[in-house]
């Protein structure tokens, strides 16, 4: 009987649930069947009037109303359950990426630092060709490494609780510094990596590791994905190019990243920011990448409360942008 009591209070928690499935109050079950009981109720009290309206015995309008609002009822309650389930399955996935990606990470790592070890010829030397067998080994354990660190960062996002400390910073010196990281990378892919931005342009208000990382993958996708033959004239016209704009809108500061590489297509554009979605022609391009970047990067712009979109024509380039709110004064 104490165990029926228990479940019965835990389900009508409302709050709880939506904390245990990790998702808004909004797509809670729970919440769901209250709101669909008490539309059913309501329309069925208006049905009882207004059937009374027109049939002179109320007793028969009462039991008509009655099965059917029964019947609503209990079908209300089959699809909560339905939806529970689904939410329970969604959580035990995330747990279970979660836990697996913490156990893969270390062994990596080990491997990783094993290889190096290795590498560094301390242990015995080593020739030409087993070098290169180790540095192949090193860049698939690398790659292994990042894929393992985007599943966490999804898991904990989905579970909401990937760590977040807002505080004030100036996007402008986080982003002029990673211009001047990237060049090296730019170069090497002979692409032009250009940046400008407004004057006194006021800090932002948001986590500035998280948006770190989203600038970060937003400049790499530009480089990779701007694919032009090399040429020894960086200023030459069939270059690839980088453009990275900040400027103030509204009560935000926006950022632009404009490449002229080659692009996106329009089937593709409605599916960009869902998990593990690749492009097609990104796929024939390259073929390394997880497909997690973008709605990592779009999960972090929007817990800042702040908005992120893109424009892109195939063949043409793509730019990205994002806003985040500034520190009133």
């Amino acid at each position: 009987m104490n165990k029926l009591l228990n479940s019965m209070t835990s389900q009508l928690n409302v709050v709880g649930q939506c904390k245990k499935y990790g998702i808004s109050i909004w797509q809670c079950p729970q919440f769901l069947f209250l709101v669909m009981g008490a539309a059913i109720v309501l329309a069925s009290a208006t049905t009882y009037l207004i059937g009374t309206m027109y049939n002179s015995d109320p007793e028969s309008v009462a039991l008509v109303v009655m099965i059917l609002t029964i019947f609503l009822l209990v079908l209300a309650f089959v699809i909560m359950q339905s939806f529970e389930r689904l939410a329970e399955t969604n959580r035990l996935k995330s747990e279970f990426v979660s836990i697996v990606s913490h156990q893969i990470r270390s062994p990596l790592t080990n491997l990783k630092w094993i290889v190096e070890l290795l590498m560094s010829g301390i242990l015995g030397k080593i020739d030409d060709k087993q070098t290169e067998y180790f540095k192949i080994l090193k860049e698939n354990l690398e790659r292994m490494q990042e894929l393992m660190s985007e599943l966490l960062t999804v898991s904990r996002i989905e579970a909401t609780k990937l760590v977040f400390r807002r505080e004030a910073f100036s996007l402008e010196n986080m982003i002029r510094d990673l211009i001047n990281e990237f060049k090296t990378i730019a170069k090497s892919s002979n692409v032009r990596l250009e940046f400008s931005a407004d004057k006194n342009l006021p800090r932002v208000y948001s986590d500035p590791f998280q948006i770190l990382q989203v600038v970060e993958n937003l400049l790499y996708n530009a480089i990779r994905y701007t694919n032009f033959p090399c040429s020894a004239n960086e200023n030459e016209k069939g270059s690839g190019k980088v453009i990275v704009k900040l400027f103030k809108k509204g009560d935000a500061v926006a950022c632009k990243v404009t490449d002229n590489g080659i692009g996106i297509p329009a089937d593709d554009q409605k599916f960009i920011f869902q998990k593990f979605f690749r492009a097609e022609n990104v796929r024939r391009y390259q073929t390394n990448g997880s497909g997690l970047g973008l709605y990592i990067c779009k999960s972090i712009i929007e817990r800042s409360k702040g908005k992120m979109g893109f424009k892109s024509t195939e063949g043409q380039g793509t730019t990205f942008w994002f806003q985040l709110p500034i520190i009133k004064k």
